[in-house]
């Protein structure tokens, strides 16, 4: 029986109606794509409200212009470096990425004529490595090595830009906390107005921290300290050992997961500065994860990837340990768009160990 379902046959909540958020929407014309980022709607995921009896709510973020949340973390960047003086028209943006913030960055730099290069991990979806080539950067995809390797890939994009000097910018984004303060000054608080105050809780994945980071310290923050924040983590990351052992152990890098751009082998600059805010952490396998893709795809119509589903997942879990009657928020971070080639793929699927509940299988449509 799936995750869901399991889930399904034990909740003894039905599900009651909910009043409409009421969601602030831009009104006019926006000046250029930039300003067009961010202001998502946040979706209430009603099979899973009735299944908890609370309200599972999740931000939209696939609805960014570049497709992502990252887009958020680009626009920030990219704003900090033109406040300090560091980038000028013909300047030249350099970053080490999963794929998603790249592809961000390289939707601004087109948008205000910087030159943009990425590097990235070689294990990446074809379908990032191709979009980002698409939007005019230009893409060094290098092998997968760990972050205390020289030849890791954030490293060789620092190296790029000291290479090239003035006017050149390596964004770091896991260390910027223009990141993390994305979220402070925009997600956080479109969350809090979306829900007119009434979240009792947040959980996400975290990569370079941003996201979780910011939005848990404006939620805290806001509420007085009354908003529970959850970090998930996907297996192969550090970050749910750190946490369950008071901060003290590191080294529990055990497994490997489905899941691209998310979980860490170190604390980033971004996460550390509100490390002390976490409540908790949830390690989510990716057997629940790749259910909840499908799941969501079947009762919701929304198509996402993989560290999307483990959001959920998450958020799902969150509600159990509250219990009914809460708020629980999340975030949407992409489509399955760059990821259906695998997710949906019977042979990937098999190659992973991963299985399908047989209510699921007819969207596996992929050999």
């Amino acid at each position: 029986m799936s995750f869901v379902r399991k889930l399904r046959a034990s909740a003894k909540f039905p599900f009651s109606s909910v009043n409409r958020l009421a969601i602030r929407t831009f009104s006019g014309i926006v000046q250029g794509l930039p300003e067009a980022i961010g202001q998502t709607p946040l979706i209430e995921l009603k099979s899973l409200s009735a299944l908890t009896g609370c309200k599972i709510l999740a931000k939209s973020e696939f609805q960014n212009p570049g497709g992502s949340i990252k887009d958020r973390a680009a626009l920030s960047i990219i704003d900090d470096a033109e406040r300090r003086g560091q980038l000028s028209p013909g300047g030249t943006v350099i970053e080490g990425t999963a794929g998603n913030t790249g592809i961000g960055l390289a939707h601004i730099c087109r948008a205000r004529g910087y030159k943009c290069v990425i590097y990235m991990p070689n294990t990446q979806a074809p379908s990032k490595i191709n979009l980002l080539k698409l939007l005019g950067a230009e893409v060094h995809p290098v092998p997968a090595v760990a972050y205390t390797n020289p030849q890791n890939y954030n490293h060789l994009a620092k190296a790029h830009a000291e290479r090239l000097g003035s006017n050149a910018v390596w964004t770091n984004q896991f260390d910027n906390i223009a990141n993390r303060n994305a979220h402070i000054e925009t997600t956080g608080p479109e969350i809090w107005s979306q829900t007119a105050g009434q979240v009792d809780a947040f959980t996400c994945s975290t990569g370079t921290g941003g996201t979780f980071a910011g939005v848990t310290r404006y939620l805290k923050d806001k509420s007085q300290g009354r908003v529970k924040c959850y970090l998930a983590d996907p297996p192969g990351s550090v970050l749910y050992g750190y946490i369950k052992s008071n901060k003290q152990d590191l080294s529990d890098r055990k497994g490997s997961s489905i899941t691209e751009g998310i979980g860490q082998g170190r604390v980033t600059d971004n996460l550390v500065q509100e490390i002390d805010l976490i409540d908790d952490a949830l390690k989510i396998e990716d057997q629940k994860t790749i259910e909840m893709v499908y799941e969501l795809l079947d009762k919701e119509g929304i198509y996402v990837g993989a560290s999307s589903a483990l959001n959920v997942v998450a958020a799902v879990e969150v509600a159990r340990i509250l219990g009914p009657g809460h708020s629980v928020v999340t975030v949407l971070c992409d489509s399955a768009h760059k990821y259906s080639d695998r997710l949906f793929s019977k042979t990937w699927l098999e190659s992973k160990g991963l299985t399908i509940p047989d209510h699921l299988a007819k969207y596996v449509v992929l050999d």
